[in-house]
């Protein structure tokens, strides 16, 4: 059994809520090189490399690359042989957070009450997942989690008859409906199968898989690149304003389900597809 102190989980946490907001992960910076390079519509290239000098200013000058700092999302892979010495590991995270937002001057966006609204003034509660997993360490991951596409996803039950046709369709409309309010180019999280809640998760649980990772399932990975092609092939572009690069990625998590269920949602996320990973 091996003890983790509490005040590392806070540290941590705080480092990766003002990181996410400052810089965009490696993934998703050669993701937006190779998009720049390959947008044909000469207004989705200058809109593309407006992003990224967007970024690159964000980073050099520590100001956070979109207003929308997002609620904090956290994803807690607790290893089965780790005590957490000195305190709660969920008082820890949110503490973290708590400090995150406050030393990194972001914007506090959630409320206590989702109908009455009044500001917590320090961006928590953070929406947390837990999963225990073997090992004495522990992998935080932290996903800010921007509104402009949160507001467009989606969750569909499908029928079993509907099949993989009915999957395609799903996420392509979710994308064209959701046109340019989920700030594209963007990521798309989707996930098929479980209940309802399952695919929810899984959808957002795939926004921070790495974009240059396909699914390791032949037929997944499969429709991660055609759903690929034809969201691109919507029109929608950079910003929404027209051009041939509309998503760099479509990532897609899998589970059992029922036998009378299809449950698929998709996860929109914008082009800086936030997240920090540690582990402990």
């Amino acid at each position: 059994m091996r003890t983790l102190s509490v005040s590392r989980v806070v540290e941590a946490v705080k480092e990766m809520c003002i990181e996410a907001n400052h810089f965009l992960s490696a993934d998703m910076t050669e993701a937006m090189q190779r998009a720049g390079e390959a947008e044909e519509s000469p207004l989705g290239k200058q809109i593309l490399n407006q992003l990224q000098e967007n970024a690159g200013i964000a980073g050099e000058d520590m100001i956070p690359i979109c207003q929308d700092t997002g609620m904090a999302v956290v994803f807690a892979e607790v290893g089965q042989d780790v005590h957490f010495g000195d305190g709660i590991l969920e008082d820890a995270i949110q503490e973290g957070v708590r400090q995150g937002y406050r030393e990194g001057f972001l914007r506090k966006s959630v409320v206590k009450d989702p109908i009455y609204r009044e500001n917590t003034k320090d961006n928590t509660p953070a929406v947390i997942h837990y999963s225990i997993v073997p090992g004495d360490r522990v992998k935080i991951t932290v996903a800010p989690k921007g509104f402009g596409s949160e507001n467009m996803s989606r969750v569909f039950m499908l029928k079993p008859a509907d099949g993989i046709e009915g999957v395609k369709n799903a996420v392509v409309t979710a994308v064209r409906d959701a046109g340019p309010n989920a700030c594209p180019p963007l990521v798309v999280g989707v996930g098929i199968g479980g209940t309802f809640e399952k695919c929810a998760l899984m959808a957002k649980q795939a926004l921070t898989r790495p974009v240059d990772q396909r699914s390791h399932i032949p037929y997944v990975c499969e429709l991660e690149k055609e759903i690929l092609e034809r969201v691109n092939r919507s029109g929608i572009g950079p910003g929404g304003l027209g051009g041939t690069i509309t998503a760099l990625a479509v990532n897609i998590n899998t589970y059992p389900t029922h036998i009378a269920g299809l449950p698929v949602a998709v996860n929109m996320c914008c082009h800086v597809n936030r997240h920090a990973v540690r582990t402990l």
